[in-house]
């Protein structure tokens, strides 16, 4: 890995600003997503992954690339929280009452967080609207028989192993036959 700074001015900038740059063998290191090449005809760029952080903080440039690396999924959650969460689209006129629709909203947040984590079990970070079809988006019937309650599930036969191994993972009941 290499780091530099430079200090740039873009138009219509007050001032020029620190940029610490990061240039990372992909060799060592495998992009995560899909690679996308800011110099594709360039053949010294190629085998090269590059990051770049805009910065006012006075720390040695390997120090500000360590305090950012850290947060370089936020904005994802941010996005997501406000696509998926409606956490942009709330404004009541108490402040009691927007708290407390920002703390359900985080709720259901955490708790599909959870869901993906204990029960998907994936690398993938699948939004809610891509949970929202995959799995939560299921019809289903009660069936009483025999005294017992049974929930049958709307699973298309090429799914329902995945679908079983869901409800596997939280150590929940079966969920259909296969």
């Amino acid at each position: 890995m290499e780091i530099g700074e430079i200090e740039y001015q873009a138009i219509g900038w007050k001032k020029a600003r620190r940029i610490v740059v990061i240039r990372q063998s992909t060799e060592n290191r495998e992009a995560p997503g899909k690679s996308l090449s800011l110099f594709p005809d360039d053949p010294a760029a190629k085998g090269w992954r590059y990051g770049a952080f805009v910065t006012d903080l006075a720390l040695p440039a390997v120090d500000v690339w360590r305090t950012y690396r850290g947060r370089a999924d936020a904005e994802n959650r941010i996005k997501e929280l406000k696509a998926d969460f409606g956490l942009d689209a709330f404004n009541m006129q108490k402040f009691w009452a927007t708290e407390a629709a920002l703390s359900f909203a985080m709720l259901a947040y955490n708790l599909m967080s959870m869901f993906r984590q204990t029960v998907m079990r994936t690398h993938v970070q699948h939004t809610l609207s891509t949970l929202h079809g995959m799995v939560l988006a299921v019809g289903g019937a009660w069936k009483n028989s025999s005294g017992k309650n049974h929930l049958l599930l709307s699973v298309p036969r090429k799914k329902r192993a995945w679908f079983c191994g869901l409800w596997a993972n939280a150590s929940g009941p079966p969920c259909c036959e296969t």
